[in-house]
């Protein structure tokens, strides 16, 4: 009941909740600012203003199941597009908030450059840790795989957990694509199975940028 709720009130309300207060990460770096959420759900709301990007507007997906089953509502659907191509503008939105969202995308690579493209201040993430999710076990997917994987083009249609990381693995990849990893949290203190990472944009840096590897 509480989070159905919150999730009418406005961001600054939000903020003051004692469950929002649990994460005061976001509202350190988000407060006062407006984005967008790849993937925004109804029984997983943060405290901040932004639009809810989703590949789907149809309420009949697995996730969005889910969400009811767990929140007793759907989080509405601001915008439709796939997460790693977004229909705005270059520097259009203050941030883009990712909550277990990026290990869904085959190249992650390109989702973070993305991001990167449309936000003028933050990219705000938080990242299933392997060892504290049914991916335990497997091997950390390291920074070489994922650029070559962008390299390369890499794409597909199955939705499954294609990367697997720990904060110092998620930092790494940051680094090597040149994005400035501001704050961690490990492990988050919004839900806690996995870490925040915050990166600061740069808005000097060339779009799409790379450094060689």
């Amino acid at each position: 009941m509480r989070e159905r709720i919150a999730a009418r009130l406005p961001a600054p309300l939000r903020s003051r909740l004692p469950g929002a207060r649990r994460y005061e990460l976001a509202t350190r770096y988000l407060d006062g600012l407006r984005g967008i959420e790849i993937g925004a759900s109804a029984h997983n709301p943060f405290p901040v203003e932004a639009l809810n990007v989703d590949r789907y507007a149809a309420t009949d997906t697995i996730y969005k199941k889910e969400e009811l089953r767990l929140a007793g509502r759907i989080a509405p659907v601001d915008i439709v597009a796939p997460g790693d191509s977004l229909p705005l503008p270059d520097k259009s939105t203050d941030f883009v908030l990712a909550s277990h969202v990026i290990e869904h995308f085959p190249d992650p690579v390109a989702a973070l450059l993305e991001w990167e493209r449309v936000a003028t201040r933050y990219l705000f993430l938080v990242v299933p840790h392997r060892d504290r999710t049914f991916d335990a076990g497997r091997p950390i997917t390291g920074a070489d795989e994922l650029l070559e994987r962008h390299e390369s083009g890499f794409t597909s249609e199955e939705d499954r957990h294609w990367s697997v990381w720990d904060c110092a693995s998620f930092v790494e990849l940051c680094d090597r694509i040149g994005l400035d990893v501001v704050a961690t949290e490990d492990p988050d203190l919004k839900v806690g199975n996995g870490f925040a990472v915050v990166v600061a944009v740069d808005p000097q840096r060339p779009l799409g940028a790379v450094p060689a590897f």
